[in-house]
C-alpha cells in the first residue's frame, strides 16, 4: 500500500501547479484502490475541489465516485459529480445527481442552481427556470440563481428581463464582476450603448486584464463612433492576448476609418496569421491594397478569399474591377459573369458587367445588361444614365430619350439628361418639346446654354430660335 502523507499541503499555490494536482491525484487514486480510505477522506475532498477548479472533469469524477461508494447519503457529493458529469457533456446523468443530492437535501439552493444549468444545456429551459425559482424561494438572495436567470432570459434574447435580473445580482453583491459584463451585453443587444459603456468600464475594474472585456468595449465605442477610444481598447485586448484574431480583425477595422491603411493592413494581417480561413480577413486585406493603389496585391487576397470560400461573390466583384482597372478585360469580365451566377438579383455585378461590356465595344450586350440591372434596382440614376448614353451611341433615339426620361424623373432638377432629351428631340424634329427642354435645362443650369451655342452655332443664331425661347 502506498505511503499518503496526511500533513502534506493543500496551499494555494498548488492549485496552479499542474503536474503536483497530477501527482496528488494519482495518490488519491491508489487510497481509493487500496480500500484504506476513511482517513484520508477531507484530502481526497481537497484534491475533488482542486480538479473543478481545473476542469479535470474525468480524475475528478473517479475520485467523486469513489466516496460515493463509502457515503451514498451525502448529498453534497451528488451535486459535486453532477458538475463533473456536465462538465463532461453528460447533462441527462448530471440531472439525475442532482436530483439525488435534493431528493437527500430537499432544500439545497446550490444543487438547484447547478440543476438548472444542465437542464438549459439540454434545452429544457422551463424546467431550468423553475429550478431556479425554486432557488430563489429557499433563498431569495442567492446571487447565483439570479444571475443564472438572467443567463437564461438573455440566451432566449429576452434581455430587458436579463438586465432586471442582473441589477438584482448587483443589488446583492455589488462586487459580482460577471454581472457587469453580461449587464454589458444586454445592453448592448438592446442598443443602450451608453449604459453598456458604464457596464463593461466596471467589470474592468474588477478584471482589468480581461481581454475580452476591452474587446466588448471596443465594439460600443465603435458603435459610438468613438474611434480613437474604441482603437485603445482593441489595442489592451491584443496585448493581453496576442492570439485574439477578432480583436486584430476589429482593430484593423478601426485603422482603415481612420485612413490609416498601412496600419490597418497590418493589423488585418496579424489577423490573417491567426485564421487562414477567415475570408472577410482577406477580402478586407484586398480592400486595402486595392486603396493603396496596388492591384496585384488586391488581386492576390481577392484570390485568397475565393479558395477560402469560392461563393464569395463579393470577391469576385472586387477582383473583376482590379483587373479591369490593370486592363486584363476577359478575366474581368469573367469575374462579373461569376458573380451574376452566385447572386441574379445584384445590380452591382450587372452594371460592372455592363460597363466593362461597353469599354469592349460590345454596345448592344451592354445595354442588355444595363436593363438586367435597372429590372434590380429600378430607382438607379447613374444606371439610367449610362443605358441612355449607351442608347445614343446606338443612334437608338426614343429608347434613349426614354432613359433620359427616368433620369429626370428621379432627379427633378437635372438639368444634364434634360439637355439631352432636348438634343434628342432636335434630331427627332420635336421642335417644341425640345425648345422646352432647353428652356428648363438653361433656367437649372445657365452653363448649359453656352454649351449649347458651341455645339450647334446655328441653331444659336437663328432668329426663329430667339423667338422660340423668348429672347429679344
Amino acid at each position: 500500500m502506498p505511503e499518503f502523507n496526511s500533513d502534506f499541503g493543500f496551499d494555494e499555490s498548488f492549485k496552479h501547479d499542474n503536474e503536483s494536482l497530477k501527482y496528488k491525484i494519482e495518490e488519491c487514486k491508489e487510497i481509493l484502490e487500496s480500500g484504506a480510505i476513511y482517513g484520508y477522506i477531507d484530502k481526497i475532498e481537497e484534491v475533488i475541489q482542486s480538479c473543478l477548479e481545473n476542469d479535470l472533469n474525468n480524475e475528478g469524477l473517479y475520485l467523486v465516485n469513489g466516496l460515493i461508494e463509502i457515503s451514498p447519503y451525502n448529498s453534497e457529493y451528488w451535486i459535486r459529480k453532477g458538475l463533473f458529469l456536465n462538465g463532461l457533456g453528460r447533462f441527462e446523468e448530471a440531472i439525475d445527481c442532482y436530483d439525488k443530492s435534493l431528493s437527500l437535501n430537499p432544500g439545497d439552493s446550490e444543487a438547484l442552481v447547478d440543476r438548472a444549468i444542465s437542464e438549459e444545456n439540454v434545452g429544457l429551459f422551463n424546467q431550468a427556470k423553475q429550478s431556479l425559482l425554486r432557488a430563489l424561494d429557499n433563498d431569495p438572495g442567492n446571487e447565483d440563481a439570479l444571475y443564472s436567470l438572467g443567463i437564461l432570459h438573455q440566451r432566449n434574447e429576452e434581455f430587458e428581463e436579463a438586465i432586471r435580473f442582473f441589477k438584482k445580482v448587483i443589488e446583492q453583491s455589488p462586487d459580482y464582476s460577471e454581472a457587469y459584463y453580461e449587464l454589458g451585453y444586454c445592453y448592448e443587444n438592446t442598443a443602450d450603448n451608453t449604459n453598456a459603456l458604464k457596464s463593461y468600464d466596471k467589470f474592468l475594474e474588477f478584471d482589468p486584464y480581461n481581454p475580452n472585456g476591452w474587446y466588448n468595449r471596443g465594439i460600443i465605442l465603435t458603435k459610438m463612433q468613438n474611434y480613437e477610444q474604441a482603437l485603445n481598447s482593441y489595442d489592451l485586448a491584443v496585448s493581453l492576448k496576442d492570439d485574439f484574431s477578432s480583436a486584430w480583425f476589429n482593430r484593423g477595422n478601426i485603422l482603415t476609418e481612420l485612413g490609416r491603411f498601412k496600419d490597418a493592413l497590418e493589423s488585418f494581417k496579424k489577423a490573417y496569421e491567426l485564421d487562414k480561413y477567415d475570408e472577410e480577413t482577406c477580402f478586407n486585406i484586398g480592400n486595402l491594397y486595392e486603396e493603396l493603389g496596388e492591384l496585384n496585391g488586391a488581386v492576390k487576397y481577392y484570390s485568397e478569399a475565393i479558395k477560402i470560400n469560392d461563393e464569395y461573390y463579393e470577391a469576385y466583384l472586387a477582383r473583376g474591377y482590379c483587373f479591369d482597372a490593370a486592363g486584363k478585360f476577359q478575366l474581368a469580365l469573367k469575374d462579373f459573369n461569376k458573380a451574376i451566377t452566385l447572386t441574379q438579383d445584384n445590380a452591382e455585378a450587372w452594371y460592372a458587367k455592363a460597363d466593362l461590356e461597353y469599354s469592349l465595344g460590345r454596345l448592344k450586350d451592354s445595354v442588355a445588361s444595363y436593363v438586367h440591372a435597372l429590372k434590380i434596382s429600378p430607382k438607379n440614376y447613374d444606371v439610367w444614365y449610362t443605358l441612355a448614353e449607351t442608347y445614343l451611341e446606338l443612334g437608338d433615339w426614343l429608347n434613349a430619350l426614354e432613359a433620359f426620361d427616368e433620369c429626370s424623373k428621379l432627379k427633378t432638377d437635372d438639368a444634364k439628361s434634360i439637355y439631352e432629351k432636348a438634343k434628342i428631340n432636335f434630331i427627332l424634329s420635336r421642335t417644341e418639346e425640345a425648345i422646352a427642354c432647353l428652356k428648363l435645362a438653361f433656367k437649372l443650369d445657365p452653363s448649359f446654354q453656352d454649351e449649347f451655342e458651341n455645339e450647334y452655332p446655328e441653331i444659336k443664331s437663328s432668329k426663329l430660335f430667339k423667338k422660340l425661347l423668348g429672347e429679344n
